[in-house]
C-alpha cells in the first residue's frame, strides 16, 4: 500500500464517528461531566485570597504586606486556572446535551489539564496556609519574637548605609520547622516548595529547641543577614573582594576559590556577629562545637566553612570590633576544644595559609567599603562596640528582674538573655519567658 493511503485510511480512522450511547448511560455522563465542572469550580473558589482576620490576634499574625505578596502571588496562578474550569464547564455543557464517546474524551481531557494547575496551585496556597496558621498556635509569641529582631536588623542596617536605598517590603517573616535547622529562603529567588515561582518575602525557618531556648536565636541574626547580603546589594561584591584579598595575600588560587565558595556562610556569620555582639560568639559555637571529627571535617561542595574555621573567623571578629580580651577568652576556650588543628580530606594548604587567610576574609568582608553600602564598611553599617555591649549587660540585669529592658533595639535582646543565662542571674525558664513577653508586647 502506497504511503499516501495508509494516511488517508489512518485520518479516515480518526474521523470515525462517534459511537451511539443508550439513554441510560448518556443520563449517567450528562451528570458525571457537569460533578466534573462542579467541583473544579468550589475548588477554585476554595483557593480564595487571605484576609487580615483570619489567623487570630492581628498582632500575632501575618502583616497585611505578607498578606497583600501572596495574595497577588497566588492571583499570578489563579488566572490560567479560571480559564481551564471555564474551558471545562463549555465542554461538560456540550457533553451533557449532547452525550457521545468523544465529547466525554474532550470532558476528560479539559478535566486532566485543571486537576494539575488546581494541584499546582493547591500545594503553594496549603504552604502559606500552614506558615499563617502557625501564628494561631502556642507557638505565635515566639515566632514574633523572631520577627521583631528580624525586623531591627534590617531597619538598623538600612538606616547605617551612607546612601538611600529603596526600603524591600514585606520584611522577613519566621515559622517553626522542626525537623529541620535554622535556613532562610531569600526574597525574590524560585522555591522548589513554591513550584519553582518567585518567592515574594524572606522565609525564616527555625527549629522548635530554638524557639524555646532564645540564648541560642543568634541563628535569626545569621538568616537575616544571609538577606541583608543580598537586599544590600553585596551578593557578587562581596565574594570578588574575598578573591582580591585573598590573592594579594598569596593564598594559593585553589584555596581562594574554596573561601569564595564559602562566602554567603561566612557573610552570614560576620554579619550576625556585628549586629548581635559578642554574645553572639557563644550561640554558634552552640552549633559548630562538635566532636572533633565532625568539627574539623572537610567538604569541598558544603557552603560552609568547616567548623574549626567557623570559630576562627568569628574570633578575629571579635578582636577587631574592639573586644580583644572576650575574643582571647573564646580563643582559649577553641583551643581547649581542638587542641590539635586538622581538617580532615582538606588540601594542606586549607590549614596551611589560615592564619593569613581568615583575617584576610575579615578585612574584605567587614572592613572594605562598598559602592552600595555608600562606600561605607560592613563593621560601620552595623556598628557594634563596647557601649553597645554594655546596654546588651544593663538589658540581662532588667530581663532577669522581670522588668521593661526599656529602649534597647530588639537585636540586643538575644545577647542580654544569654548573658543573663551565663551570669546566672534568674533561673533559664524566667529568662525565656521575659524574653518573648517582651518582644510580644512590642509587637503590639
Amino acid at each position: 500500500m502506497a504511503a499516501g493511503v495508509e494516511l488517508r485510511s489512518a485520518a479516515a480512522r480518526t474521523r470515525r464517528p462517534a459511537q451511539p450511547i443508550d439513554r441510560g448511560t448518556a443520563r449517567l455522563l450528562a451528570t458525571w461531566v457537569r460533578t466534573q465542572a462542579i467541583s473544579s469550580e468550589r475548588h477554585l473558589a476554595a483557593l480564595r485570597p487571605f484576609s487580615w482576620s483570619e489567623f487570630g490576634d492581628p498582632a500575632t499574625g501575618p502583616s497585611r504586606a505578607h498578606l497583600a505578596a501572596v495574595n497577588e502571588t497566588m492571583a499570578g496562578l489563579r488566572e490560567p486556572l479560571h480559564e481551564a474550569t471555564r474551558d471545562l464547564r463549555r465542554v461538560a455543557e456540550q457533553a451533557a446535551r449532547q452525550p457521545d464517546s468523544q465529547r466525554v474524551r474532550t470532558v476528560l481531557r479539559a478535566k486532566s489539564k485543571t486537576y494539575r494547575l488546581v494541584r499546582d496551585t493547591e500545594r503553594i496556597w496549603d504552604f502559606y496556609l500552614e506558615l499563617f496558621n502557625q501564628r494561631q498556635s502556642s507557638f505565635a509569641p515566639w515566632l514574633v519574637a523572631a520577627d521583631r529582631i528580624a525586623l531591627d536588623c534590617y531597619q538598623y542596617a538600612y538606616l547605617g548605609i551612607g546612601k538611600w536605598r529603596s526600603i524591600p517590603t514585606p520584611p522577613p517573616f519566621c515559622y517553626l520547622e522542626p525537623s529541620h535547622g535554622p535556613a532562610t529562603s531569600r526574597r525574590g529567588i524560585p522555591l522548589q516548595r513554591l513550584s519553582h515561582r518567585i518567592n515574594p518575602f524572606p522565609l525564616i525557618q527555625l527549629p522548635f529547641h530554638r524557639l524555646i531556648n532564645p540564648w541560642t536565636l543568634g541563628a535569626v541574626l545569621h538568616e537575616v543577614s544571609h538577606n541583608l547580603q543580598n537586599d544590600l546589594g553585596l551578593a557578587k561584591a562581596v565574594p570578588m573582594q574575598v578573591a582580591a584579598r585573598l590573592t594579594e595575600t598569596g593564598v594559593p588560587p585553589t584555596i581562594v576559590s574554596q573561601w569564595v565558595r564559602w562566602n554567603r556562610e561566612t557573610f552570614a556569620d560576620l554579619a550576625g556577629l556585628l549586629l548581635g555582639g559578642p554574645m553572639i560568639v557563644g550561640s554558634l559555637f552552640d552549633v559548630i562545637a562538635r566532636d572533633p571529627r565532625a568539627a574539623s571535617k572537610f567538604r569541598a561542595r558544603d557552603p560552609h566553612p568547616a567548623s574549626y574555621l567557623r570559630g576562627k573567623l568569628n574570633i578575629e571578629l571579635l578582636r577587631r570590633m574592639g573586644f580583644p580580651k572576650r575574643a582571647e577568652q573564646h580563643e582559649r576556650a577553641w583551643h581547649a576544644m581542638y587542641p590539635r588543628p586538622k581538617l580532615i580530606g582538606a588540601p594542606p594548604a586549607l590549614l596551611a595559609s589560615a592564619n593569613k587567610a581568615v583575617p584576610a576574609v575579615v578585612q574584605a568582608m567587614c572592613f572594605t567599603s562598598y559602592p552600595t553600602l555608600g562606600d561605607r564598611k560592613l563593621a560601620q553599617v552595623l556598628r557594634f562596640e563596647p557601649k553597645e555591649q554594655r546596654m546588651v549587660e544593663e538589658v540581662a540585669e532588667r530581663l532577669a528582674c522581670g522588668v521593661s529592658p526599656g529602649v534597647a533595639p530588639e537585636r540586643f535582646l538575644i545577647g542580654a538573655v544569654r548573658y543573663a543565662l551565663e551570669q546566672r542571674m534568674a533561673p533559664p525558664k524566667r529568662l525565656a519567658n521575659f524574653f518573648v513577653e517582651e518582644l510580644g508586647r512590642r509587637a503590639r
